[in-house]
């Protein structure tokens, strides 16, 4: 029996053959298993441009998710930050805490700033230095991915010229963090000192988190503002342990927290067996690698289409630490690796992401591991 909470993060995956409708009404009932089962949080993605990925309005999810539930916490894992106002994500998420009180997270992420960085890095600025994979108290980290390329490719200026008005660029995080929480409050003034009130929104029961790929800006952000942050071992697993030293590291006690408090995000796959659940997990390696050649997230392949790929040595390569890095296995074998996570880390909750291509697998698969993990 293990004391730590576990969550899930949704991404409302399509499957092949299936249609957005079905996998949005697929995310509905695995929110309604996910209470029945005792997972503390569910939180709903952004993802845009992605064939595969129906999340990319989270606030509307998050809506839906929590009228059909009772108690789960329900937020986004993230709201990407750069592509509104603050003022509009506060009242989104006032509006929802209206209806659903108590029950709202707003997770917060950045998005057009790291196209900024991703530029710098290619025309030569800092980037991170090249590691070899190891072994941290049991954990492997593998040698970390540069998102550089993908960050800065045409496609990517069209997705990022789609998402903002004409002429806008993103504003500083901070400072957009700073007026999203100065609404929520009610505090909110101008350089001129002229208040404004965001209604829904002012005095919203929004719990904020802050979610971060590094040992960046948003880990010392959320450290420094005593916010809780989630650190996303299962997007960037090179830089996990560097995200949750920096925020504790920068954390000052704060009237949301008294010490830090980081949830640590991990990709799984269960099944009875690990034989299984190897098969049911063939076809992610295929769909990372659909991401990172800039295609954009397809359609969840079936096993049987994962089996009929033909793989490079380019394309390994391209998904080594995604694929060496997600949990596979028996409820047995991915609960004790979830340990190690949690150990090397010293995560306070775990963020479980689970795609197959079969609803009814991805429900067993969270169903399975938490009736291993609590006992």
């Amino acid at each position: 029996m293990t004391s730590t909470p576990l969550s899930v993060l949704d991404l409302s995956p399509v499957p092949a053959g299936r249609t957005v409708g079905e996998a949005l009404r697929n995310t509905i009932d695995l929110a309604r298993r996910a209470e029945q089962f005792g997972y503390r949080r569910y939180w709903l993605a952004e993802h845009h441009f992605a064939p595969g990925v129906a999340s990319a309005v989270p606030a509307v999810l998050i809506g839906q998710v929590a009228a059909a539930t009772s108690h789960i916490r329900v937020g986004s894992g993230a709201t990407q930050l750069g592509h509104q106002t603050a003022l509009a994500v506060v009242e989104q998420f006032g509006t929802l805490d209206a209806l659903y009180p108590g029950r709202i997270d707003l997770g917060l992420g950045r998005s057009g700033q790291r196209r900024a960085e991703a530029a710098r890095e290619l025309a030569g600025g800092p980037s991170p230095a090249a590691t070899e994979a190891r072994i941290v108290d049991g954990l492997y980290i593998p040698p970390p991915f540069s998102f550089a390329k993908l960050l800065t490719s045409p496609r990517a200026a069209l997705h990022a010229a789609l998402l903002h008005q004409p002429g806008a660029r993103p504003p500083d995080f901070a400072d957009q963090v700073g007026d999203l929480l100065a609404l929520l409050r009610g505090d909110y003034r101008d350089a001129d000192g002229l208040d404004a009130h965001a209604v829904p929104g002012e005095g919203a029961d929004v719990q904020v988190w802050l979610l971060g790929s590094s040992g960046g800006e948003s880990a010392r952000l959320a450290g420094a503002l005593g916010l809780p942050f989630a650190a996303n071992y299962h997007v960037s697993p090179a830089t996990v342990l560097d995200a949750v030293a920096a925020y504790r590291a920068a954390f000052r006690p704060s009237a949301t927290l008294a010490q830090p408090y980081v949830v640590v995000s991990a990709d799984v796959v269960v099944a009875p067996d690990d034989a299984t659940a190897r098969r049911l997990a063939a076809p992610y390696g295929l769909w990372v690698r659909s991401i990172r050649s800039g295609a954009g997230a397809i359609e969840f392949p079936s096993p049987e289409q994962a089996a009929a790929h033909h793989w490079t040595q380019e394309d390994r390569d391209l998904v080594a630490d995604r694929v060496d890095t997600q949990f596979v296995g028996s409820p047995e074998t991915v609960a004790g690796k979830l340990r190690t996570l949690r150990d090397a880390t010293s995560a306070d909750e775990l963020l479980v992401t689970t795609i197959t291509h079969a609803h009814a697998d991805r429900v067993s698969s969270y169903e399975l591991l938490a009736k291993e993990w609590h006992g």
